[in-house]
């Protein structure tokens, strides 16, 4: 039963609060220059689109995180990471709003930042954390506090940004976790990892795999040597056609895993390999899609801190940041440095030809199966 009450657009959206917030350390924005306030405004919208994208994180990362994921939310959970793909692209495009502000521009408000820095944005450390970056794999911010200090009070006091950060790290898995644990139940050939036989199972479907990679790519370098105008090219050819069939086998049976843990990342990339290379089967459809999302949603992300370094070089140059990091050698570390779903990357170069793959074992295990009308 409806309340009665009645809701107006403004109070709804709370315009005339939302409009009141764009004054920085001033009491008012009424004295502030427009560049001032674009540079305010843009930075709250973007931590909005965060807020979006933490959101859509968590739904995602919960529906894998489930002993059993239904393929029916599948679906889902590829509208929620291509929507957060595009949060990242929209944040990616104020950029070009900030490169309208010249440098003298910035200048004239810039010292009221410091010792503040983009990098005390906790939102965007909670989307790191969800998605799966390590601590150990965060660069240093350019001084000896690290991250985590970083985020508190110049006193050392915790602060809303801290907290908010600490709470997301004891919140686990990551979504990286939750998509590992899901491509490990991955069938195989029709296998499962509780079933008898699954390890050589797995191990069977890989040499076959990667025999049918090495036809082609022998084809491949027996090619590029006959087009070779020099010996020391052909070496060289041969050198790097060997030693791409060497890498393949390496990765595929997870060499750079501990022995605990190898037959375990050895399953999960034969995953990966299985479900891209019999994409087009029902049942392999959808979990494809969910993978080129999660790489699509990875590229956003690593294109929105390219764009971030561009803008920041292109309207202060490389001084140092505000926060007393290295500015933009910062930032383009962070951007060349800062993936999580490696595995989903690295798969592409072993990818081959349909027409090259190995036969499909009991391939009734991947088709939908009609409900009995009776």
């Amino acid at each position: 039963m409806a309340s009665g009450k009645s809701t107006v657009y403004w109070d709804y959206i709370k315009i005339e609060e939302l409009l009141a917030l764009q004054s920085g350390i001033a009491d008012s924005d009424e004295g502030l220059a427009n560049d001032e306030v674009m540079f305010i405004v843009i930075h709250q919208i973007d931590e909005l689109w965060f807020k979006l994208a933490i959101r859509e994180l968590v739904h995602v990362r919960d529906l894998f995180a489930r002993e059993k994921v239904r393929e029916q939310s599948l679906s889902s959970a590829v509208r929620g990471i291509r929507r957060t793909a595009l949060l990242f692209e929209q944040v990616a495009r104020h950029f070009a709003l900030m490169e309208t502000m010249t440098t003298r521009d910035y200048l004239g408000f810039r010292d009221k930042l410091s010792p503040a820095s983009g990098f005390q944005s906790a939102q965007l450390r909670e989307i790191e954390i969800l998605l799966g970056l390590r601590v150990d794999e965060r660069l240093p911010l350019g001084h000896d506090n690290d991250y985590l200090r970083a985020l508190r009070y110049p006193d050392g006091r915790e602060s809303p940004a801290s907290r908010r950060v600490e709470a997301r790290l004891g919140d686990s898995p990551s979504l990286h976790e939750a998509i590992g644990e899901w491509l490990y139940r991955t069938p195989i050939q029709g296998s499962t990892p509780e079933l008898p036989g699954d390890e050589e199972e797995v191990v069977r479907f890989l040499e076959r795999y990667l025999a049918a990679q090495a036809l082609e790519l022998e084809d491949a370098r027996e090619q590029a040597v006959a087009a070779a105008p020099g010996e020391a090219d052909r070496k060289r050819l041969d050198q790097r056609y060997h030693q791409e069939q060497a890498n393949a086998r390496a990765f595929l049976m997870a060499d750079d895993a501990t022995p605990e843990q190898r037959r375990r990342w050895s399953r999960i990339r034969a995953a990966l390999v299985f479900i891209e290379s019999y994409r087009e089967l029902p049942l392999l459809a959808w979990p494809r899609e969910l993978l080129d999302a999660i790489v699509e949603l990875e590229q956003a992300f690593v294109i929105f801190r390219q764009r971030h370094a561009r803008m920041v070089e292109r309207v202060v140059g490389r001084r140092t940041g505000t926060g007393g990091s290295a500015g933009v050698d910062y930032l383009d570390q962070t951007a060349l440095r800062y993936r999580v779903f490696r595995d989903l990357w690295a798969v592409r170069t072993l990818l081959i030809q349909r027409s090259a793959l190995p036969p499909l074992e009991r391939p009734e295990a991947y088709h939908f199966i009609a409900a009995d009308d009776d």
